[in-house]
């Protein structure tokens, strides 16, 4: 058994500094007083008042050390992307695959299942990002790449036999029969990249639509008589958010905005991260065309938004200092409430006894000192 001692641990009541963390057999044992007698027999280890959290769960990784999911769909890439983003505090990730023919998608998601299998540190599933998006609000996406949501490709969407599926689709353009079969077979249905009405926004709520990605970015904004995708995200009381908290993708007052609008738990941080994350490179091809990355902005050269080079704990920060959150609840927007968005909250996303020993221990700059996936720790 394993002791994690003199930390400031997220709980459920918040913040402590009373309890030790006891970790076996890859799960959390216990959270222990320090004069707990388990302790002397555990292997110590002082985390000299770091803040202890759940791990990071982000719902949409394109790629990280300098590698892109779409351009080598394999175990080897999706091994590489996970170690990156570990070293920023993520324990838990869906590799997403950007709008692509169905060769890839099929490539992607059986590699999805065979790092599963194999036991790839992190891997939760697949977000698929499209190919069933409007030309309209595509962003830096291939739209030669976009199709029909046939019987074939709805049993493709549905094939992962481990981990959870996630898609992205614009619910104009997929109909609500459609989305409702997906939901029915357990797949996570998501409206993004789309240039929807909110009239139809809603019905696709009712449908089966359970979030949105990247809230505000690729789709109709909120206005006085057409209220868009973002008026029935901010509207809907069940529906999770997707949030870019970068400086980038999305002005801090609106994200503030949806803050005050969503119920608590429904605002999720992630990053739409790109191969710079964890690596040295500042361009990448994507969909043919060159992204360069400068001062954290990733953009085509007609300066259109190409994903981000955001990592969670840079996302975490900025949630604290742009957005004046507090650190529990910055960290509970990157573990616990991602989390139970894709249904794992039996599983990761907090710290209490009886789930995986998925942690990350920062300093008071949110800069990460160590994780632990499954109770393993970083090297």
């Amino acid at each position: 058994m394993d002791a994690l001692i003199n930390a400031r641990v997220l709980t459920a009541d918040g913040f402590r500094d009373d309890v030790a963390v006891l970790v076996e057999d890859g799960r959390i044992a216990a959270l222990a007083a320090p004069d707990d007698a388990r302790l002397r027999g555990a292997r110590v280890h002082d985390l000299a008042g770091l803040h202890l959290l759940p791990g990071f769960v982000d719902c949409q990784v394109n790629g990280g050390g300098g590698v892109l999911f779409n351009d080598v769909p394999s175990v080897e890439t999706i091994r590489r992307i996970g170690a990156a983003h570990r070293r920023f505090g993520t324990t838990g990730f869906l590799p997403t695959l950007i709008s692509d023919d169905a060769e890839v998608m099929r490539a992607a998601i059986a590699a999805v299942d065979a790092a599963i299998a194999e036991g790839v540190p992190g891997v939760l599933g697949i977000h698929l990002e499209g190919p069933y998006i409007a030309p309209a609000r595509r962003g830096a996406h291939d739209a030669a790449k976009f199709r029909r949501l046939d019987d074939a490709e709805l049993d493709l969407v549905c094939s992962l036999r481990r981990g959870v599926t996630v898609l992205t689709l614009a619910p104009e353009c997929v109909p609500a029969e459609r989305i409702r079969a997906l939901a029915a077979r357990g797949v996570i249905v998501c409206a993004g990249h789309t240039a929807a009405a909110y009239a139809q926004m809603r019905a696709a709520l009712d449908a089966g639509v359970r979030g949105f990605t990247h809230l505000y970015n690729a789709m109709t904004p909120l206005q006085g008589r057409e209220p868009g995708v973002v008026g029935a995200a901010l509207e809907d009381r069940a529906s999770w958010c997707g949030l870019i908290v970068d400086g980038h993708h999305v002005h801090p007052a609106s994200l503030r905005v949806a803050l005050a609008a969503k119920p608590r738990g429904k605002l999720l941080l992630v990053t739409d991260a790109m191969p710079p994350v964890g690596a040295e490179t500042d361009t990448y091809v994507l969909a043919g065309a060159t992204i360069t990355c400068r001062g954290g902005r990733c953009e085509t050269a007609d300066g259109v938004l190409a994903g981000s080079a955001l990592d969670m704990a840079a996302a975490v920060r900025n949630s604290v200092e742009t957005l004046g959150l507090g650190l529990d609840e910055a960290a509970r927007m990157a573990s616990t409430y991602p989390a139970e968005f894709l249904g794992l909250a039996d599983r990761c996303g907090r710290i209490a006894p009886g789930l995986r020993a998925d942690l990350v221990a920062i300093d008071a700059r949110c800069a990460v000192r160590r994780t632990w996936i499954g109770g393993a720790p970083s090297a």
